[in-house]
């Protein structure tokens, strides 16, 4: 409060804060306000515009990699699927395992049939 607002909690208790003006300052903290950082933890540092760009750099990341495994030598070693950037309060995937690796879940022969039929 005091470092938003510039006033003291103890005002409420003095009589010299409303429980109403207290009420609209509490609910009107910014994301990076300590509530905020409890209530949300690291995601009270990410705003709309971080989630965004992390989802762009991901699909970049995807596409070079299309890109590198389509015009690589045959010959070569299969490239490593790329590590997705990482969102607050989401566990960390297993180095070298990604949740969207492809191949993860191969189609079924019959699910195959029914999508080229």
């Amino acid at each position: 409060m005091l470092r938003h607002y510039g006033t003291d909690l103890l005002d409420w208790y003095r009589g010299r804060l409303s429980s109403r003006r207290l009420a609209v300052l509490v609910k009107h903290l910014p994301r990076d306000s300590a509530l905020g950082r409890e209530l949300h933890g690291e995601a009270a540092d990410w705003s709309v515009t971080d989630y965004l760009l992390a989802h762009v750099v991901d699909q970049l990341q995807e596409a070079n990699w299309m890109f590198a495994t389509v015009n690589r030598d045959e010959d070569s070693e299969p490239l490593d699927y790329p590590e997705p950037v990482h969102r607050p309060g989401q566990p960390h995937p297993p180095k070298g395992h990604s949740e969207n690796t492809p191949g993860d879940s191969l189609p079924s022969p019959e699910e195959l049939q029914r999508f080229f039929a």
